[in-house]
């Protein structure tokens, strides 16, 4: 690749994170197409780019493409007193670069700045200059690239892709690119006017070719450096427009990593069950956001939401570990609004039963639960206790019962066992432990009621109490599984808040609780619908993110059974203006570095990946007499690892004689947690095609 001289000129710094070559793809035949198949993003303000990224003075700094070296020497200049090394580069021999006004003289000042100055350094092949080799740098800046002359937005683009995939190959694992661009060019909102997006040079979806990330953008600030002189407007020694210029800032982004196979042993109602986890749910498990000592944020709205209910009623947290399987029967007693077809089946991969289980039994203390489903470890074999289910219960206990709306016929399609699609079918189990306190404190409340007899001016009891019984929330909180197509706001897993509780009838609980619920959450953009015996949480553009509903289970009347359920997930993304709920789940330190025990709801997050580019593919096939779409989402997720936000069927047909249909769906590549190219989502696809064919055995068009 050819690097015209004096394109790449005195100007801003261009960081990046260099350094693991594993991240590299290994398939780089695939050019990046035009935008045909791109979403255009929103205009965003610059002033909103700006992100948290870590500007420490570095050690060692590369500059290329440079020409009459005038940046070079006042960035020399600005480091000679600090440990930093200066490094500068250009294409051109030396006597060919030493022609430009005042680059001997700025050659100069860079040695005896303590820097050094490297002649014929192409930066499309960094890794074959023998003067960088063995050498990383915390910093590489390439000013204003051009491949010089007239040359078009295609070749600049190229440029820059080889350049990103150079320049990875001597950065620090820590390190930054700046690369800085004349206004129009980069193809970002921060581009005013902006450019259509097909005559950019496509800067962020180039980096993201060599798995680089854009975490900020700012004005480049030409005056900070007032030796700098820019040169080389098409390839000639002139000078050209820097105003408005931009400079974007890159980091490393994490590799992917392929789904594994995660084993689960647990104890379901006294049989000791082995289970495969679904493979495109394995990264969700066990990452321990609600330990007690967590600062995830999810974490931090569940004591949020804690917190401001402890204010109006007293709140019990359960502690309990309950299995994530469950029997589809037990929906038929401990459910609302559950939809079998949404429900993971799992085929058991062995059974043993009458296993004696202590129900005093300790949790080991160097683990923590992990949202009360299983023991959050890092092995693949888990081992969590079981919650037996016993058949008798009180009057007390049967009040907190709800009603089952949906009949799941447990040897149907999802089997006798799936993975929980809420924590309803639980709670009952958990209850029964409660159950003798109840029945002891209401008993204790009678005869000393029934020792005083007060006639006349009878006293007025707080809301919450009646008749002498206080009333209780019982909380709990896990992971719930929902096998549901791919959509924007469609959650595989997410963390549920589930709270039940028996309040006196005249205290009009579903309206007081909607109440103060309303007060917490509609700063934030929560809107409560009163529906006939509850309330739906509603938000923008999520759309259902909590519920409450009446479940009164038998003829008492003075008191009525609610349950609460609430998405943390949805509700973390809401009150911590997440762009993508994805985010909740990065293994990126820069995600959890924004967070801390005393992080406010309202404090916005800082995204370290701005205006992720979106790639559409489509893919066609035939299928057999019968197809099940969602196998066909479960499909996606693994080979895209969970990079298509969404999946949308564009057309079917039948055919007459074959009893075949064809389908055809359109899948969006989008993520705001990795870095991705057109080239790795074209190789998720191609993976994608081959799972088809091998595991629902459909023909690809």
């Amino acid at each position: 690749m050819f690097v015209s001289p004096g394109e790449h000129r005195n100007v801003p710094r261009v960081l990046f994170h260099p350094g693991r070559m594993s991240v590299r793809h290994s398939d780089q035949r695939h050019r990046v197409q035009p935008r045909q198949s791109l979403t255009p993003h929103p205009d965003i303000s610059l002033i909103s780019l700006y992100c948290v990224v870590d500007m420490s003075p570095s050690r060692s700094i590369l500059l290329v493409g440079e020409g009459n070296f005038s940046f070079s020497a006042s960035m020399s200049q600005s480091h000679a007193d600090t440990d930093t090394g200066v490094t500068a580069t250009c294409l051109q021999r030396e006597d060919e670069a030493l022609r430009h006004e005042g680059a001997a003289a700025n050659v100069r000042i860079i040695e005896d700045s303590g820097g050094t100055v490297l002649f014929g350094v192409d930066c499309t092949k960094l890794g074959e200059c023998a003067s960088l080799q063995g050498r990383v740098f915390d910093r590489v800046l390439f000013n204003f690239p051009h491949r010089g002359r007239k040359s078009g937005v295609k070749k600049n683009r190229e440029l820059l892709r080889n350049f990103f995939l150079s320049c990875v190959q001597v950065l620090a694992e820590d390190g930054e690119v700046h690369v800085a661009l004349c206004n129009g060019q980069g193809g970002t909102p921060a581009d005013q006017p902006r450019r259509e997006w097909h005559n950019s040079w496509q800067v962020a979806a180039m980096a993201a070719e060599a798995h680089l990330i854009l975490s900020d953008i700012r004005p480049f600030d030409s005056e900070k450096h007032q030796s700098y002189k820019c040169t080389g407007y098409r390839s000639q020694d002139k000078g050209f427009h820097v105003a408005k210029a931009l400079l974007h800032v890159f980091t490393h982004s994490l590799p992917y990593v392929s789904a594994g196979m995660l084993k689960v042993e647990e104890v379901v109602e006294g049989d000791k069950v082995h289970y495969n986890m679904p493979a495109e749910l394995s990264d969700y498990m066990f990452r321990g956001f609600l330990c007690s000592d967590s600062v995830h944020p999810v974490r931090l709205v569940q004591d949020f939401l804690l917190e401001g209910l402890t204010e109006k009623w007293p709140v019990s947290m359960m502690t309990e570990t309950v299995p994530f399987l469950i029997q589809a029967k037990q929906l038929q007693t401990s459910c609302r609004d559950i939809d079998g077809s949404h429900c993971y089946s799992i085929h058991l991969l062995r059974k043993d039963t009458d296993i004696p289980i202590s129900a005093d039994k300790e949790k080991d203390p160097s683990t923590c639960s992990d949202s009360q489903g299983g023991t959050d470890t890092q092995d693949t074999l888990v081992s969590a206790p079981s919650v037996t289910s016993e058949k008798k219960r009180s009057k007390g206990a049967e009040c907190l019962r709800s009603a089952c709306d949906h009949d799941v016929d447990p040897e149907g399609e999802n089997g006798p066992y799936m993975l929980r699609p809420s924590l309803l079918p639980h709670v009952e189990e958990i209850l029964t432990k409660k159950e003798k306190l109840i029945n002891n404190a209401g008993n204790d409340r009678e005869t000393k009621s029934n020792s005083k007899s007060v006639e006349g001016n009878k006293q007025e009891e707080p809301c919450g109490v009646s008749n002498g019984v206080n009333s209780l929330l019982f909380g709990i909180s896990g992971l719930v599984f929902r096998n549901v197509p791919i959509n924007l706001w469609a959650l595989p897993v997410f963390h549920e808040l589930l709270f039940r509780g028996v309040f006196p009838s005249d205290c009009e609980p579903i309206r007081s609780l909607g109440q103060r619920l309303e007060t917490l959450l509609a700063p934030y953009g929560v809107s409560l619908i009163t529906e006939e015996g509850g309330l739906r949480l509603m938000a923008q553009p999520m759309g259902l993110v909590g519920k409450a509903f009446a479940c009164n289970a038998d003829d008492n009347t003075s008191h009525v059974s609610f349950t609460l359920s609430l998405n943390l997930d949805l509700l973390a993304v809401l009150l911590f203006s997440l762009p993508d709920w994805r985010l909740l789940w990065s293994h990126d330190q820069r995600f959890m570095k924004q967070f801390g025990p005393r992080t406010p709801p309202g404090t916005s997050f800082q995204t370290f990946s701005l205006f992720p580019e979106h790639y559409n593919f489509d893919i066609s096939f035939w299928t057999g007499p019968t197809w099940e779409e969602k196998k066909f989402h479960a499909v996606v997720r693994e080979a895209s690892q969970g990079t298509v936000e969404q999946v949308k069927l564009i057309d079917t047909f039948s055919h007459p004689d074959l009893s075949q249909t064809s389908y055809c769906y359109r899948l969006i590549y989008h993520t705001h947690t990795h870095a991705l190219s057109h080239t790795q989502a074209l190789m998720f696809h191609k993976h994608l095609e081959s799972l088809l064919l091998s595991r629902l055995k459909v023909t690809i068009r």
